[in-house]
Order: structure tokens, then C-alpha cells, then sequence
């Protein structure tokens, strides 16, 4: 009788040790959901914030007639300013703090390395070409184009597809279809005519946006698979912010015929206008999180649940865009047409649609 006890003793813990396993895997992936979801709450508030920051200061005095600057200037120049400015102050950010949890010696190691290298290349796709497409567009057409840019996960699906042969099934088509659809009903409102001028030129620039982080996306993925995550934020910050100064912003000055001198001056006055200035370090503090918190979302819940969770950041942008901008700042236009609102529900049942079976997740509910 005594072995039967200890058979059913040790069955009964057994299985005590996997409840409690299990218990502990689904706190696991429960926090990991809501850690992605932050995510994206994150970079609405860091879309908001930079916004502000180019309509305060030194950038309102910039974007009047009297300012004598041209409109490639005003447009792209001041665009790809602004993203410098947003990632080298993250940047500052990602590096004070991995300087304070002492990983800034591994920041430096990692630099060396291929997978860092990898990472410094996809912060140069994503950094001065999506980033400053995604100001631009931000500029020309509003938060409208924020659902436009969260195309990403879709287009980077498709990117994966080509590039890798990733697997591209019927339901993550179907997924790509249902986001392609919310773009299009977004971008209806730029048809009428009471449209502001430049919207339809900002969407297609917010394209290019979308279709570069697509690609950062899938270069990433290798490289943040074998690095800490924390310090592959620092990377890319670094890369994205350093490369929008000294490459960027000095061919933009040659381009509009000024010259190299130009672009210094406009980040000398830029830095020094306080009313502004103060916007894009709390813009650069969201974006560091923003960043960040994808990544640590994608590690506990799984990269597709993560992009869908992120994702959302269709809906959260518009919606901290119009309350920043709008409600807090008193700044008239950005207010959301109801179709737009419903196109950035749309555009996340698509992301999710594309990253996971939502049959999974009353699985998931059901195994618990």
C-alpha cells in the first residue's frame, strides 16, 4: 500500500508541477500581449509628440511665407530634420540607459559583429528613407496616413515571401487583401473635393514608408534574433539618427541648391528653439519604447501575435494625433473622418489576420 501512496504521491505532484507550469507559461504570454499592445500605444504617442514638436517654435516661423525657404526645403528637408532629430534624441535616450544597466561595453562589442552589422543595415532602410517618408507624409497629409504605414507587416509578409521564402499562406493572403482594402478606403478621403492639397501626394509618400519598414522587418529579423534586444534598439536609434544628420540632411541642403551649410543651420536653430526642442525629446523618449517593446512583446508572446498587437498602432496614432494635436494643443485639422476611423479597425483585423489564426486564440482559451 505504502508504494501505491508514493506512486499516487508523485503522480499528483507531477501534475501540480505542470499546472503550475503551464499557469505560469500563460501569465508568460498574457503580459507578452500586453506588452506589444503598449507597443503600439507608444508610437501613436511618439507620432503625436513629433508632430507637435514640428509645429511649435522655430518650426511655425520655418513654415510661414516670410520664412524665404523653399517649398523642397519646407517639404523634405524639414521632413528628414525632423526624423534626425527624433532618433538621434532616442538614440540619447537608448544609450543613457544601457549605459546605466551597464550594456553600453556590449552596445560597442556588438557593433563588430554580424548580427549587429545586419541591424546597422536595417536601421539605414527603415531610418533615412522610411522614417523621413513617414514625416513627410505625416506633414503633407496628416495622421490619415498613419493606417497607411501600418501596411508594414503585410507588405513585409509578402517581402519575406521573395526574398526568403517565407511562407505565405491563404489566410495571411486573405489578411494582405483585407489590409490592401483599408488602404484604399483611407485613401478615398484624399479624392474629394474638399481634401486638403498635398493628401493624396502624403499617402503615396506613406507608402514608401510602409514599404521600407517592411523591408527593415524582414532584414531584422535575423539580426534580432541573436542579439539582445535592448541593445538592438540602441543600434538602430543610433544608426537612424547619425545617418539623418551627416548623410541625409546635407545631400537634401545640396539638392535644393543651399548647400551643405544649410542643413547645420537648420539643426543649430532647431536644437536651440526650446518651445520645440522640449516635444521631440518626449517624442524620442516614446519612440525608444515604441521600438523596444515590439521586440520584447515579439519574444513573449511570438512574433506573430506581437506584429498584430503592435499593429494596432493604426488606430492608436490617429487617435493620440487628434488628442495631442487637436484636443491638447488646439490645433484645428486633425480632426479623423469616421471612414478613416473604421479603415484603421479594418486595417488591424487584417495585420491580425496576416500574423496569426484567430481560431488560435479561443484555442488558447479553451487549453486553459
Amino acid at each position: 500500500m505504502s508504494e501505491v501512496t508514493a506512486t499516487v504521491a508523485a503522480v499528483s505532484d507531477q501534475t501540480a508541477a505542470k499546472a503550475e507550469k503551464q499557469k505560469l507559461s500563460n501569465q508568460f504570454f498574457k503580459k507578452g500581449v500586453c506588452v506589444a499592445i503598449l507597443s503600439g500605444i507608444c508610437y501613436g504617442l511618439y507620432s503625436a509628440f513629433l508632430t507637435l514638436g514640428m509645429a511649435s517654435g522655430i518650426w511655425v516661423e520655418w513654415g510661414s511665407p516670410n520664412a524665404a525657404l523653399s517649398a523642397f526645403v519646407v517639404t523634405y528637408m524639414l521632413g528628414a530634420l525632423g526624423s534626425a532629430l527624433n532618433d538621434t534624441i532616442s538614440a540619447i535616450w537608448c544609450v543613457g540607459i544601457a549605459a546605466i544597466k551597464g550594456k553600453l561595453g556590449d552596445f560597442f562589442r556588438t557593433l563588430k559583429t554580424k548580427p549587429g552589422k545586419v541591424m546597422i543595415a536595417a536601421a539605414l532602410i527603415g531610418g533615412p528613407i522610411s522614417s523621413t517618408a513617414y514625416v513627410v507624409a505625416l506633414q503633407m497629409a496628416g495622421s490619415i496616413v498613419i493606417p497607411i504605414t501600418a501596411l508594414c507587416p503585410a507588405i513585409g509578409a509578402i517581402l519575406g515571401r521573395i526574398l526568403f521564402k517565407q511562407k505565405l499562406n491563404v489566410r495571411m493572403m486573405c489578411g494582405i487583401l483585407v489590409c490592401v482594402t483599408a488602404s484604399f478606403m483611407i485613401g478615398s478621403t484624399s479624392m474629394g473635393d474638399d481634401a486638403p492639397e498635398g493628401r493624396l501626394l502624403g499617402i503615396c509618400i506613406a507608402l514608401i514608408a510602409a514599404f521600407g519598414w517592411g523591408m527593415e522587418g524582414c532584414v531584422a529579423g535575423y539580426g534580432t534574433s541573436m542579439i539582445d534586444s535592448e541593445i538592438g534598439i540602441t543600434i538602430r536609434q543610433s544608426t537612424s539618427g547619425l545617418s539623418n544628420l551627416i548623410i541625409l540632411l546635407p545631400l537634401f541642403g545640396i539638392i535644393s541648391g543651399n548647400g551643405v551649410g544649410l542643413s547645420g543651420e537648420l539643426v543649430v536653430q532647431a536644437v536651440t528653439s526650446f518651445e520645440a526642442i522640449r516635444w521631440f525629446v518626449v517624442s524620442g523618449f516614446f519612440a525608444l519604447f515604441a521600438y523596444s517593446l515590439w521586440y520584447k512583446g515579439n519574444s513573449m508572446c511570438g512574433a506573430a501575435l506581437g506584429m498584430a498587437c503592435n499593429g494596432a498602432y493604426s488606430f492608436w496614432g490617429p487617435f493620440f494625433c487628434w488628442l495631442v494635436l487637436g484636443v491638447m494643443a488646439g490645433h484645428e485639422g486633425w480632426s479623423i473622418p469616421p471612414i478613416a476611423w473604421a479603415a484603421a479597425v479594418v486595417m488591424v483585423m487584417g495585420i491580425l489576420l496576416i500574423a496569426m489564426n484567430p481560431l488560435d486564440l479561443f484555442r488558447k482559451k479553451e487549453a486553459n
